[in-house]
């Protein structure tokens, strides 16, 4: 690669941190409207006596932290996971990049992106759908939890055993296309094995949350983890093609050895 680990490592930091900025204006944009929809029918709720009625009801009461507080908080966490995310990006791209198709370094990092969105995001998402407050009963958030936890495990090893599949083929005489029509029935069929035998959400959505208002928090949740890993597989892609071409001009420059990046 012509980079040390750690060149790659500073890189992946800084481009989860910027992706997780991502997510932060995507959370404050598209994802704190439709919450704060959804915190009207519970304040509705806590006025009319939704407790009794047996709805979930998480409000009726003054906030131990003011909204916007909360929301900067969530900023700031959505930072601090975007650099995790990152970190554990550059390992991954800097133990699997001569595996990783993609045309240089760019292409490589757009589809390990790719592959992150769809096992660890896209997937779970699927499964255990995100609600906004005003569905989910507090009781179940153990069992949504640990749901999610095993889809997105699950996801991990798809991405992990489909390539692996991918190297088996590649050893035996056959034709390209064959060869990635067999890993797309692997994908099929073992997404198609998680979404039918693991359990799905425990919570129903009540009759008074209108069913647009759960799908656009779907649809907002999954913008925002979309934001995350584009921006992680653009940003730090870019970073590794500057770099390496930073490193072709000063071979070219020098004769001697070149400036490592």
């Amino acid at each position: 690669m012509g980079l040390s680990f750690g060149s790659v490592l500073r890189r992946g930091v800084l481009a989860g941190m910027l992706a997780g900025l991502a997510a932060a204006v995507v959370i404050w944009l598209v994802v704190e409207p439709v919450i704060r929809r959804a915190l009207v029918i519970e304040d509705r709720r806590g006025m009319h006596g939704g407790q009794a009625a047996g709805l979930p009801m998480h409000g009726g009461e003054e906030p131990l932290v003011s909204r916007a507080a909360q929301v900067v908080g969530g900023a700031v966490t959505a930072v601090i996971v975007g650099v995790a995310v990152g970190v554990v990006f550059a390992v991954v791209f800097a133990r699997l990049r001569d595996r990783l198709p993609g045309s240089g370094d760019f292409g490589r990092a757009l589809v390990l992106a790719a592959i992150g969105f769809a096992a660890v995001s896209l997937l779970p998402a699927l499964k255990i759908p995100a609600n906004p407050p005003a569905v989910g009963d507090p009781s179940t958030v153990g069992r949504r939890t640990m749901l999610y936890a095993v889809t997105l495990l699950l996801g991990v090893a798809i991405a992990v055993v489909v390539p692996a599949l991918d190297r088996r083929l590649a050893g035996r005489v056959m034709a390209p296309s064959t060869r990635w029509a067999l890993d797309v029935v692997a994908v099929v069929l073992l997404v198609g094995l998680v979404m039918a035998f693991v359990p799905g959400t425990p919570d129903q959505v009540p009759a008074d949350v209108p069913a647009d208002l759960v799908w656009d928090f779907r649809l907002a949740s999954l913008a925002q983890l979309a934001a995350l890993w584009l921006t992680l597989g653009l940003t730090f892609g870019l970073l590794l093609e500057r770099a390496g071409a930073a490193r072709n001009d000063d071979v070219r420059a020098d004769t001697g050895a070149p400036v490592s990046a």
